[in-house]
């Protein structure tokens, strides 16, 4: 069995091909989407944070308004980039998105991803402690935000304070119990994977990864994996971690479905990342039967407990939701994952 969701970029722009013309549009048809997923029986629904770009930005407005409008359904991001982000202004919100949602957040983080604009989050006010990189300081920030879940009061009342306090520190509030171990790293190296297990954090594996080794997407994943496993238990650990992969992944059941993936590359591609050398996973479009067969093969979803389906956003909501329909009742099941 595996815990299938989606993940959604939230593109838009102004063109007549876009059923999501507008933020507003991709918003509104997100949240739709949450809910037609959860109906057809979906485990999750996960959105993208990019900055100074037409996609979904801010992530807990919108994880709210799901988490108000769904009963189930996981939600969570695939990552929030925390170089952008303050650690106690982030909790605060994330506290209160998962109390909203009944204790479903499952928030992926990270360093963060090329962006659209030259050191975006100078303009958001931070920067790197001297001898730091970016990717270091938004891991800092990543612990930081790590540490405050945890509940424990570390700020001194003021004697005089407008409301009674309870005794002792103070911690941010609203404080969600259990949110801490629903944090997951999003990792594109093996490195970073096994960091990611030392401070007790899940693990989001991408669609792309560095490419250490020369082999097929797939099986790098799949290795990667297993020293997050390893790491995880070396330090010890108490509870099962976590371990999602995203795909690209279309069933073919009609003209639609092959009008517009029918004829896509379906192998790995290389690429130069953030000065780093990147393999890129293929996508997966074929009729059920031979979609089944192919997906039998990918070592690294075999590996994971969670499948995140990239959804094509700008399609409109009643075309995804057949994607994952499709997904949910021609392949899952032959592959028990349902």
């Amino acid at each position: 069995m595996k815990k299938i969701g989606f993940l959604s970029f939230g593109h838009w722009s102004a063109t007549p091909h876009s059923a999501t013309r507008s933020a507003s549009d991709v918003l509104l048809q997100s949240i739709d989407l949450a809910v037609a997923a959860e109906e057809l029986g979906a485990d999750g629904a996960y959105f993208r944070v990019h900055h100074f770009a037409q996609q979904l930005a801010s992530p807990f407005p919108l994880l709210a308004a799901v988490g108000a409008r769904t009963k189930r359904i996981e939600i969570g991001t695939g990552v929030i980039d925390m170089r952008y982000e303050n650690p106690f202004y982030m909790a605060e919100d994330a506290g209160a998105a998962d109390l909203i949602s009944g204790g479903r957040l499952q928030l992926g983080i990270s360093r963060g991803s090329p962006e659209q604009v030259i050191e975006g989050w100078r303009h958001f006010g931070y920067t790197p402690a001297p001898g730091e990189t970016d990717a270091d300081m938004g891991r800092r920030h990543g612990e930081v935000f790590l540490e405050l879940l945890k509940g424990q009061g570390f700020a001194k009342p003021n004697p005089r304070p407008m409301f009674p306090n309870p005794p002792g520190l103070l911690r941010l509030e609203p404080f969600s119990a259990g949110l801490r171990d629903r944090i997951w790293w999003g990792s594109g190296a093996d490195a970073t994977a096994v960091w990611a297990a030392q401070k007790g954090m899940n693990l989001q594996s991408s669609t792309l990864k560095a490419d250490e080794s020369g082999e097929p997407f797939h099986i790098q994943q799949a290795k990667q994996i297993r020293l997050y496993r390893e790491a995880w238990k070396e330090a010890g650990h108490t509870r099962e971690p976590r371990v999602s992969v995203s795909r690209s992944i279309f069933a073919l059941v009609n003209d639609q479905d092959r009008q517009y993936f029918g004829r896509g590359d379906d192998s790995d591609q290389i690429g130069v990342i953030d000065n780093m050398r990147a393999v890129f996973g293929r996508s997966y479009a074929a009729e059920p039967d031979r979609l089944i067969e192919q997906l039998r093969q990918d070592e690294a979803i075999a590996e994971a407990d969670t499948l995140l389906l990239t959804v094509p956003n700008q399609l409109g909501v009643d075309y995804n939701a057949h994607v994952l329909e499709s997904i949910l009742t021609h392949v899952a099941p032959a592959l028990g994952w349902r």
